[in-house]
């Protein structure tokens, strides 16, 4: 497994090469002090997942999320002093997988990094190779590919999870505490706002807006229908 940490504090990078060595030490982990050179790492070292702080100073974290997010659906974790709930939203509304409010538990900050590659690995379904969801979407369950209105849609693993879930369970509303450990892990507590935000997202990508497809059962949970 390879990380990428972009971080402008060496302090900060430091620590989290050392609780790697101490607890992870199979792992490797490359770093940027700054935007511009951490996304010249992401198409050089392929890394599984990246760590980014949204003070950098070159250019903003949320630029850098909008240019991954353009070519890749690399697992993204914002690093933030900003705890106010617009700047967490935002980074969530922009593609983000988790965010840690700094200052942050540094072994936390590896449990929350092997929770998001938990919801990178292959997903199991019984069925065909490829399962018509409804008139407009259909999922190629092996290769992990979504289609909508025969074009091909690029999803976040989290956003191909959830629509997994919603696939499994087409026709029938999945509450909201089924949906948070099956997507975001028992480590998470109950936070609607990470549900409700993905679901945001994924509407967007498959073009259900106003909702068709995807429906919200109000105080309950969402339903996809067939």
């Amino acid at each position: 497994m390879k990380a990428l940490i972009i971080e402008d504090e060496k302090k900060i990078i430091d620590a989290v090469k050392v609780a790697f060595e101490f607890r992870w030490p199979d792992a490797q982990l490359v770093y940027s002090t700054t935007g511009k050179k951490g996304l010249k790492l992401i198409n050089e070292e392929s890394p599984n997942i990246v760590i980014l702080d949204l003070n950098l100073p070159d250019i903003s974290g949320f630029e850098v999320l909008n240019s991954i997010r353009q070519v890749s659906s690399v697992p993204v974790i914002i690093l933030t002093v900003r705890s106010d709930d617009e700047d967490i939203l935002q980074g969530l509304e922009r593609g983000a997988d988790d965010y840690i409010v700094k200052p942050f538990n540094y072994m936390n900050l590896l449990a929350r990094i092997k929770a998001v590659l938990r919801r990178t690995e292959s997903i199991p379904f019984s069925g065909d190779h490829n399962n018509v969801i409804n008139s407009r979407i259909t999922i190629d369950f092996v290769n992990q590919k979504v289609k909508v209105d025969n074009n091909l849609v690029s999803l976040t693993p989290v956003e191909y999870q959830l629509l997994v879930l919603l696939a499994r369970n087409r026709d029938a509303v999945v509450p909201y505490e089924r949906i948070m450990p099956e997507i975001w892990g028992k480590e998470y507590t109950a936070d609607n706002r990470n549900i409700r935000i993905c679901v945001q997202r994924l509407r967007r990508k498959i073009q259900d807006i106003p909702p068709n497809s995807i429906i919200n059962q109000r105080g309950t949970g969402y339903m996809l229908k067939s």
